[in-house]
């Protein structure tokens, strides 16, 4: 039996088709609640994202938000004594609720429309940009206060500490890159983006995580944004560099 989502559009679901995505996003989220890489709460938030984009937009985008999370997890516990040295390590309990949301919301939000709308194609497209962003912003920062005393303020060039509002690496920076590309990599192997596609999705990831340095440096330090609506507006600047970029190539 299958659920037509929208009159007007070809997509479909089967209720075969709801249940392993069910099953499937319930042992992600007990899998990340036993790993302790999330709270309680965030592994709620994160099966409802999950099952969201596994349902609206695939398996392929289900299996790029396990590749984000993947990519947290590794970075957040590399040089995890050294992080807590520096006071920027991650809640042992792991990531909250609103850290969640703040990462994968807009990829949800994507996700489903890519269901209800005609906008299908573009819409997936915008949803790979925002977990490509998140995944790429985590690994940045994450990497970056691994490996490095000090970082560079992206607004003036001054040396600041590791872990600053605002501060970004080169080691921190490259691998922040790559885990765009991996993501972008992981969507067009599952075939829920073209191969062009994938180089707006990773271009688009990289110019939200930058954005996310230009927040941090200003608006988050003056205390007007917290860590988490910094987070949460980077995946609109990739999704909506995206959203722009595959406008123009229409």
């Amino acid at each position: 039996m299958l659920l037509d989502l929208q009159r007007g559009t070809d997509y479909t679901v089967s209720f075969s088709h709801l249940e392993i995505g069910f099953v499937l996003t319930l042992a992600f989220a007990i899998a990340a609640r036993f790993m302790r890489a999330v709270t309680l709460g965030g592994a709620i938030a994160g099966a409802v994202v999950s099952f969201v984009l596994f349902v609206a937009a695939g398996p392929g985008a289900f299996a790029a938000l396990v590749t984000v999370f993947v990519l947290a997890w590794i970075t957040t516990r590399l040089g995890y004594a050294r992080k807590q040295r520096l006071g920027t390590a991650e809640a042992k309990d792991g990531r909250r609720t609103s850290q969640v949301l703040a990462n994968l919301g807009v990829a949800g939000v994507a996700g489903l429309l890519s269901a209800v709308t005609q906008w299908r194609e573009v819409a997936l497209v915008i949803a790979a940009a925002a977990l490509a962003e998140a995944a790429a912003d985590t690994v940045s920062s994450e990497f970056g206060e691994a490996v490095g005393e000090s970082a560079t303020l992206i607004t003036t060039g001054k040396q600041v500490p590791a872990g600053t509002d605002g501060g970004i690496t080169l080691a921190g920076t490259i691998a922040g890159l790559v885990g765009a590309f991996i993501v972008a990599a992981v969507c067009l192997a599952t075939k829920l983006i073209s191969l062009r596609q994938a180089g707006v999705v990773a271009a688009a990831a990289f110019l939200g995580m930058l954005a996310d340095s230009l927040l941090g440096a200003t608006l988050e330090q003056r205390k007007i944004l917290g860590n988490d609506a910094v987070n949460f507006f980077s995946t609109i600047v990739a999704a909506a560099i995206a959203f722009v970029v595959m406008q123009a190539l229409r």
